[in-house]
């Protein structure tokens, strides 16, 4: 049962599914797209924050590790080409999208809201120290 769910969850994430316009404390534009078999959304980004050029791949879905059941829990990690490594957790409730850094109840996390339409995401990332505001406009499915 627990499996049917969290698939459920994470295809209600499809969405994200095409190109998206940043912009807010972070510019660019950044893809999502389903990675072969259906079990990952990748998201591959070019953006700038703060004077950053940041390039990164993201794989999000649920973690299942070797010899063990599926997470319930639909997960990410980050990878950018400077090498770093971030990881996050998803969570959407109706419109209403969080990406908790680290873990759920995290203090660093994005919350946003999608438009009626569906090709707007605006929100705000919240961290200790600091934040910004961000909108997503979808450019093409």
């Amino acid at each position: 049962m627990t499996e049917t769910i969290t698939t459920d969850e994470l295809r209600r994430l499809g969405r994200l599914v095409g190109t998206w316009e940043v912009s807010g404390g972070v510019t660019g534009t950044t893809t999502f797209e389903w990675f072969e078999g259906g079990f990952f959304l990748v998201q591959r980004g070019d953006l700038h924050h703060d004077g950053h050029h940041v390039r990164m791949t993201e794989f999000i879905g649920r973690e299942h590790l070797f010899g063990e059941e599926p997470g319930t829990e639909i997960k990410s990690r980050v990878y950018d080409v400077e090498g770093n490594t971030l990881d996050y957790v998803y969570e959407l409730d109706g419109d209403v999208l969080t990406i908790w850094g680290g873990y759920r109840g995290s203090p660093g996390y994005f919350r946003g809201e999608f438009g009626a339409d569906g090709d707007r995401l605006t929100g705000d990332w919240v961290y200790p120290g600091g934040g910004y505001h961000a909108t997503m406009v979808r450019v093409s499915a």
